[in-house]
C-alpha cells in the first residue's frame, strides 16, 4: 500500500506537541530515570559476568526498523544435514543486568513496558543498558538466552531448548532491505531461509487454526521536524520474522507446562453465542461468502485488507475477540485453560525482554527447566503478582491515544471539509446503527462518525469533518458527520 504523508502547519505541530505532553502527564509517564537508577545501571554494566558457554561463532543477524537500538532478538537459520531446519534464536539476557530487588528491577516494575510516542520513546530500562551492552547490536559480545529449534521438512518443531550463552551478532538488517534481497535472490542462505521457514510456519499455523490479521498500521513518524501519518501495509518478511517469535513463544509455553511452573498468554477460545451470530451477520451484510464448514481462521486468512469490505469485516470482527490475559501456575497445578485462541496453541511472551517486563521471567523459567533445575526463587516470588503488574501497562493506551492526537492535528485546519471514506464498524446492535468508525482513503485517518440515518457497514460515505482538536478533553478528538 502506498505511503500517504500529510504535512501539518507549524501551529498544528505545536498543538500536537503540547497535547502529547499532556497525554504523558495524564498517563503519569516518566520521561527520564532517577539518578539512583542510572547509577545502578552503570554498576550493573561494571559487574556483568558473561556466560561460560561461548556461541560467538554463530553468525547471528538482527532484523529491526533501521533506527532501533534496543534489539531483543537475533537469529541464524540453517538446513539440517538429515533434512529439515535448525533455528538459532538469541534473546537479550536482561536478567544479567537487572537483579531482583535492585533499583533497576523496581523501576521496571513501575514502568511495565516501553512506551512509544510520535516524538519520543519511554524505555523500560535505562538506554545505557537497553541500547548498549544488553542489546544484540552487531560486533559486541553480550549475554543472551540462546534458543535452538529443530524443525522437520514441513516446518513442524521436533525439539526446542534454551540456555545461557555469550553471543556476537554479525549483521544488523532491516525489513525493507531483507525483503528486497530475498525477492531479488541476492540474500545469503541464512537470510533467504527466513522466507522458506516462515512460509512453512504460516502453513502450520493455518493447519492448527491460528489467526493472523494483517490490517494496515497507522504509522506516525517525525521527520525533519514534521509529523506524518500514513497507512503502512506489513511486508511479508515481517510476518516470517513474527513466525520465528511465535514459534519460540509456543515452545516456551510447552516447556513451562511440562515443567509445571510458568506464565502463559491465554485467550478463551469461544466468545458467547451472541458474538458468534454477530460475526456471521457482519459477513453476510458485507457480501462475504462464508461457506459452511469454513473456520473463522480460514476465512480471515482468505481476506484482503486492501478490499474495503474485507477491511470492514476484519476491523469489526477482531474487535469482538475476547481479550488475552496472563495466566500463571506452579507446582504442576496446571490451569484449566492454557490456550491462546488466536494462536490456537499454548503461548507465552518471552522474546522482547528489553521492552516488556514479563518476558524476563518467562525466559528464566525456561532456562531453568531446560537445565533440569528448580525455578529461581525470585521468579517464584513474583509469579502470582505478574498478571496484575502487566495489567498496569499503558502501551496500548499510549499507542491509540497518540494516533488519535496526530489524526486531530493533521485535520485541525480542515474542519468543514468533506472526505470520502468507508464505514468499517458500527456501534448499535439493533441493526440500525447511527454511530461508528469511518476509514478515510486520504489522509490516513480513522475517526468517529455520526449520522441521522442508519450507517451501513462497508458502505462508501461522504464524511464532513465537524471537529479536529488534539487538545479536546473529551473522548472523540475527531468527529465526522455522514452527509
Amino acid at each position: 500500500m502506498r505511503r500517504r504523508h500529510m504535512h501539518m502547519s507549524r501551529e498544528a505541530q505545536d498543538g500536537l506537541l503540547k497535547a502529547l505532553q499532556q497525554l504523558r502527564e495524564e498517563l503519569k509517564t516518566p520521561t527520564g530515570f532517577p539518578a539512583h537508577v542510572l547509577e545502578a545501571a552503570e554498576a550493573a554494566k561494571a559487574d556483568l559476568r558473561l556466560p561460560d558457554r561461548d556461541a560467538t561463532d554463530l553468525p547471528l543477524f538482527t532484523i529491526d526498523p533501521p533506527t532501533s537500538m534496543d534489539l531483543d532478538q537475533a537469529m541464524y537459520l540453517e538446513r539440517r544435514p538429515g533434512g529439515g531446519y535448525r533455528v538459532h534464536y538469541a534473546i537479550a539476557d536482561v536478567a544479567a543486568f537487572v537483579k531482583p530487588g535492585s533499583p533497576l528491577d523496581a523501576e521496571a516494575h513501575d514502568r511495565i513496558e516501553t512506551l512509544y510516542f510520535p516524538d519520543l520513546k519511554v524505555p523500560l530500562h535505562p538506554p545505557s543498558i537497553s541500547e548498549g551492552p544488553a542489546s544484540l547490536l552487531p560486533h559486541q559480545i553480550v549475554p543472551a538466552l540462546l534458543w535452538q529449534h529443530d524443525l522437520d521438512a514441513d516446518g513442524n518443531v521436533t525439539d526446542s531448548t534454551v540456555s545461557r550463552a555469550k553471543v556476537r551478532s554479525q549483521a544488523r538488517l532491516d525489513y525493507a532491505g531483507v525483503q528486497h534481497d530475498i525477492d531479488a535472490g541476492t540474500a545469503e542462505e541464512p537470510v533467504a531461509l527466513l522466507r522458506e521457514i516462515g512460509r512453512l510456519r504460516e502453513a502450520v499455523e493455518a493447519a492448527r487454526g491460528g489467526i493472523s490479521v494483517n490490517l494496515p498500521d497507522q504509522e506516525v513518524t517525525l521527520k525533519d521536524g514534521t509529523f506524518r501519518l500514513s497507512y503502512v501495509a506489513a511486508l511479508p518478511v515481517e510476518g516470517w520474522n513474527e513466525q520465528i517469535s511465535l514459534m519460540t513463544g509456543m515452545a516456551a509455553a510447552r516447556i513451562m507446562l511440562d515443567s509445571g511452573t510458568g506464565i502463559l498468554r491465554t485467550q478463551q477460545e469461544q466468545p458467547d453465542e451472541h458474538v458468534v451470530r454477530r460475526v456471521h451477520d457482519i459477513a453476510k451484510l458485507l457480501g462475504i461468502d462464508w461457506k459452511p464448514g469454513v473456520s473463522y481462521a480460514a476465512l480471515v486468512d482468505s481476506l484482503d485488507p486492501a478490499d474495503q469490505k474485507h477491511m470492514a469485516f476484519l476491523s469489526e470482527a477482531t474487535a469482538m475477540l475476547l481479550k488475552a490475559e496472563y495466566t500463571t501456575f506452579r507446582d504442576h497445578h496446571i490451569p484449566e485453560h492454557t490456550v491462546h485462541a488466536a494462536i490456537a496453541a499454548p503461548y507465552t511472551h518471552c522474546t522482547a525482554p528489553l521492552r516488556r517486563l514479563i518476558d524476563r521471567y518467562a525466559g528464566e523459567l525456561c532456562v531453568a527447566a531446560c537445565a533440569d533445575q528448580a525455578p529461581p526463587p525470585w521468579v517464584l516470588e513474583a509469579l502470582q503478582c505478574l498478571p496484575c503488574d502487566m495489567a498496569r501497562g499503558k502501551g496500548k493506551t499510549a499507542d491509540r491515544r497518540a494516533v488519535d492526537l496526530v489524526e486531530a492535528a493533521v485535520l485541525k485546519n480542515r474542519v468543514g471539509e468533506v472526505f470520502g471514506g468507508a464505514i468499517i464498524n458500527t456501534d448499535a446492535e439493533d441493526g440500525k446503527p447511527k454511530e461508528g468508525t469511518v476509514h478515510l482513503a486520504e489522509p490516513a485517518v480513522m475517526g468517529r462518525i455520526t449520522s441521522g440515518s442508519d450507517l451501513v457497514l462497508g458502505a462508501d460515505v461522504q464524511a464532513k469533518l465537524t471537529r479536529a482538536d488534539p487538545l479536546f478533553s473529551g473522548k472523540n478528538k475527531i468527529l465526522f458527520n455522514a452527509m
